[in-house]
C-alpha cells in the first residue's frame, strides 16, 4: 500500500462548513494546534511533540490547499521542535534540572530576527512567484517568517515570541478563510486568544523573577 493510499482517509470529509467540506486532516490539525499552544502558554514540556503531531496534520492540509511556503514551514518547525525540546529540558545547560526561565529579547537579537525576516520574506515570495501555482506569495512568506521569528523567540522562551506569535495570526486568520479552509482560520482566532494568554503567564513569570532579583 502506497503512502498516498495510507493517508487518503484522512482526506476524506468529515462535516461542511460554510458549504466547504472539512477533511479529517483539518479536524485534527485544530485540535493538536489548540493543545499545543495551550500547552505552550502552561511552560509545559509537552507541548513539543503535540506541536510535531501538529505539524505532519498540517504539512498534509496545506500541500493540499496550495499553500506552499506553510506546508515547507511545518519541517523547519519539526526541526526547531526537536531544539525546543531540549532547551526546555535543559535550561540550565546538559545534565541540569533547571527550567528555562522567561527573558526579554535582546536589542541584538532584535537586530537579527528583523534582517532575517525581511530577507526570509523576499526570498520565499520571489520563491512562490516563480516556481509555484502559488495565488498568495507575499502573504504565504510574510506568515512563514513570522512564524519562524516567533519559534525562535518560542524556543528560547523569550517574552516577545508571543506579539509574533500575534502579528502572524492577524494574517492568517484571513488567508485561511482566502483558502476556504474556515476550521483553521478558527482555530487561529483561538490561537490568538491563547497568544494573550501566554503572554500574560509568561509576563507575570517574568516580572516576579525580576522583583526576586531586583530585592
Amino acid at each position: 500500500m502506497s503512502l498516498a493510499e495510507l493517508l487518503e482517509p484522512l482526506q476524506q470529509p468529515l462535516f461542511t462548513l460554510l458549504d466547504t467540506p472539512v477533511s479529517w486532516t483539518e479536524v485534527l490539525g485544530f485540535g493538536s494546534g489548540a493543545l499545543c499552544v495551550w500547552l505552550v502558554a502552561r511552560q509545559h514540556i509537552a507541548n513539543w511533540p503535540i506541536g510535531i503531531a501538529n505539524n505532519l496534520f498540517f504539512i498534509l492540509l496545506f500541500t493540499q490547499a496550495g499553500l506552499y511556503a506553510d506546508a515547507g514551514l511545518q519541517l523547519v518547525f519539526i526541526t526547531l521542535a526537536a531544539y525546543g525540546w531540549w532547551t526546555w529540558a535543559h535550561g540550565g545547560g546538559p545534565g541540569s534540572s533547571d527550567s528555562l526561565p522567561v527573558r526579554r529579547t535582546t536589542r541584538t537579537e532584535w537586530i537579527w530576527l528583523g534582517a532575517a525576516g525581511v530577507v526570509s520574506t523576499l526570498a520565499i515570495t520571489l520563491l512562490l512567484d516563480h516556481a509555484t501555482d502559488s495565488t498568495v506569495p507575499f502573504w504565504d512568506a510574510l506568515t512563514t517568517s513570522l512564524s519562524l521569528m516567533a519559534t525562535y523567540g518560542q524556543c528560547r522562551k523569550r517574552l516577545e515570541s508571543w506579539w509574533l506569535w500575534i502579528a502572524a495570526d492577524v494574517v492568517y486568520i484571513p488567508l485561511y478563510a482566502h483558502k476556504e479552509l474556515y476550521l483553521t482560520s478558527l482555530l487561529y482566532v483561538g490561537f490568538m486568544a491563547l497568544c494573550v494568554l501566554g503572554l500574560r503567564n509568561w509576563r507575570r513569570e517574568l516580572a516576579v523573577r525580576e522583583a526576586v532579583v531586583a530585592a
